[in-house]
């Protein structure tokens, strides 16, 4: 009974330490929902009521970056961590 049960808690604890990233599918490379925001405009106050103070407010910045190239559906999405398989330099003769 103990050996059997010790078997489960130790094939529970190796499933828990993989976590789900088996079950991920390379959802980067789907369009996500985000991808289609749009901007809204600001808020208008209505006429009789003070507009809040917004010396102290957030400010985000323009995005003025380039789109980065589209990534090909064999690919690793970005949120993976790269290789680090490092290619050694031939010695210069």
């Amino acid at each position: 009974m103990k050996v059997g049960l010790g078997k489960i808690l130790v094939a529970a604890l190796l499933l828990s330490l993989a976590g789900c990233h088996s079950l991920r599918s390379s959802s980067c490379h789907n369009v996500q929902p985000y991808t289609n925001a749009k901007n809204a405009p600001p808020l208008e106050i209505p006429p009789g009521v003070d507009s809040p103070d917004t010396t102290n407010a957030l400010r985000i910045p323009r995005l003025d970056a380039p789109q980065p190239p589209p990534r090909k559906a064999k690919e690793p999405c970005l949120d993976e961590p790269p290789s680090y398989n490092v290619t050694k330099p031939t010695p210069q003769a």
